[in-house]
């Protein structure tokens, strides 16, 4: 399968955004093995992050993950203050704490500004944002998260084999 549609502005990336290799992962934030993806994709960050553009979307497994959605929700409130991959990885590191307590807590912490986070998390183009990542993911073929993409053709493996690729394509 490969990714539809291609990476572009509207995504949230790091690392080299010039890069050739462009990695997207398809995320649920209440997810365990996003969770436990979760690390070691910040190892792989600091280790590759100057050949690699990673990108995250939003899959948010609601019907198992009751907290997935307004998760994602706050992920892209934050964007609009400039702090998603802030926020992103606070939700990650508190995600067994994950409610909608710990969302407005963890804004306090990246000194967003609360009140227009509050009424962000409102906004009906936040929740198409993560709709139309999740239909993305679809269309894709994402079935379960996280799911990662190669140069947009689907990857069969977890983070860890993101490793194993990228020290056979970058010669290390």
């Amino acid at each position: 399968m490969s990714l539809k549609p291609n990476v572009s502005q509207a995504d949230h990336a790091q690392g080299n955004l010039e890069a050739d290799l462009v990695i997207v992962e398809y995320g649920d934030y209440q997810c365990p093995y996003c969770g436990a993806a979760y690390p070691v994709l910040k190892e792989l960050m600091k280790e590759f992050g100057s050949q690699i553009k990673f990108v995250f979307r939003n899959f948010p497994l609601s019907e198992m993950h009751q907290y997935a959605r307004p998760a994602a929700i706050a992920a892209e409130a934050a964007n609009l203050q400039g702090k998603f991959w802030e926020m992103h990885d606070s939700i990650y590191e508190n995600q067994r704490d994950l409610n909608e307590n710990l969302l407005m807590k963890l804004a306090e912490q990246l000194k967003l500004n609360i009140p227009q986070f509050e009424k962000d998390l409102e906004s009906t183009e936040l929740a198409d944002k993560v709709d139309s990542d999740f239909e993305s993911g679809i269309m894709s073929g994402v079935n379960g998260t996280p799911s990662f993409f190669v140069n947009g053709k689907k990857f069969d493996g977890g983070a860890e084999d993101l490793f194993e690729l990228l020290r056979e394509n970058t010669g290390d």
